[in-house]
C-alpha cells in the first residue's frame, strides 16, 4: 500500500523528480516481493519504503492511518493520497475530511491528480491563496453566507471551477481557517491588502 501527499509548492523549495509529491510505500512484514515495474515506477517518485516489524490484522491499515495523523499536524495544507483498492478506508477518509484534512483514496498511482488541477474535493493551494486576497480586498463587502460566499467564488474564477472545486476551496478556506462557519453565516478571520 503507498501514500502520498502533495506538498504546497514555494518556489524556493526544490522539488524532485516526484514533482510536489512525497511517497511513502509500506510493505508488510512478510511481504518478500515486489514487482520490477512496480518499483521501477516508485524510483521515479523517490519513494520511501517503510518495512512494518510485524504483522497482524489491518496492520498496514493502521500505519497509515498514524502517518497521515503524523503528517497532517507536520503539513496541514498537504493532500493525502492514499493507493488502494481497500474500500476499508473510507471511514477514515470521510473522518478526516470532517476535521479539515484534505484525503482521498486512490486505486492507482497514475490517478492522483496533478498539483495544478483539483479533483475530488481538493483544492488546489493557488487558488485559496487567490481567494484569501480576494476576499482580503472586500473588506466590509464579503459576502455574509456560505451562499454568497460561494457565488463569490465561481465569479472569482468566472464559472471555470466544477461545483465540486468550489466546494473544494470552500474547505479548504474554512480548513485553513480563513472562512468560520455557524449554521449558514459566514465571518472571516482575513485582513485587507
Amino acid at each position: 500500500m503507498c501514500l502520498s501527499t502533495t506538498r504546497t509548492c514555494n518556489p524556493r523549495t526544490r522539488v524532485t523528480s516526484a514533482g510536489p509529491f512525497k511517497v511513502k510505500l509500506f510493505l508488510g512484514a512478510n511481504q518478500s516481493k515486489i514487482p520490477v515495474a512496480f518499483v521501477a515506477a516508485l524510483h521515479r517518485l523517490d519513494a520511501e519504503y517503510l518495512l512494518l516489524e510485524s504483522a497482524g490484522s489491518n496492520a498496514l491499515d493502521f500505519h497509515i492511518a498514524y502517518y497521515i495523523g503524523v503528517l497532517s499536524v507536520q503539513e496541514p495544507s498537504a493532500r493525502f493520497h492514499i493507493i488502494s483498492k481497500d474500500t476499508g478506508f473510507d471511514p477514515l477518509i470521510k473522518h478526516l475530511r470532517l476535521r479539515g484534512v484534505l484525503a482521498q483514496r486512490l486505486s492507482s498511482i497514475s490517478a492522483i491528480p496533478s498539483a495544478k488541477q483539483p479533483a475530488d474535493g481538493l483544492a488546489d493551494a493557488e487558488q485559496i491563496s487567490l481567494a484569501v486576497a480576494h476576499l482580503g480586498k472586500l473588506k466590509a463587502a464579503k459576502p455574509r453566507t456560505e451562499k454568497a460566499l460561494r457565488g463569490t467564488l465561481r465569479a472569482l474564477f468566472k464559472k471555470e471551477l466544477s461545483e465540486d472545486q468550489i466546494s473544494a476551496l470552500f474547505a479548504g478556506l474554512c480548513q485553513r481557517g480563513v472562512v468560520k462557519v455557524n449554521g449558514t453565516k459566514v465571518t472571516y478571520e482575513v485582513s485587507g491588502p
